[in-house]
């Protein structure tokens, strides 16, 4: 299983209330909650998590205005997703 943290300090200052309080789809193992209210992502593995990311970014493209909540949110996690350790080392062997 692959956890992967978002902190609470990017652009859109997520935590696991706003996380729900936007919809924001959820990967497919769903999410958990840390006790500082940060959101963790839970994949089966690397490929999984590529994916997850992946659909996020098309729905955040669509998503007219740079600065809306949603639009942060989807950018900080693809980002936490894309600069993950694993994620990396996968990419990079694909």
């Amino acid at each position: 299983m692959l956890r992967i943290a978002i902190p609470s300090t990017g652009q859109s200052e997520l935590t696991f209330n706003s996380f729900e309080k936007f919809s924001v789809p959820s990967p497919p193992n769903g999410v958990d909650a840390e006790i500082n209210n940060e959101v963790v992502l839970l994949f089966d593995d690397e490929q999984q998590a590529v994916e997850y990311a992946e659909s996020l970014f098309e729905v955040g493209s669509d998503l007219d205005n740079d600065k809306t909540p949603q639009k942060l949110i989807v950018n900080d996690i693809v980002g936490a997703i894309y600069n993950n350790n694993f994620v990396r080392s996968y990419r990079d062997d694909h």
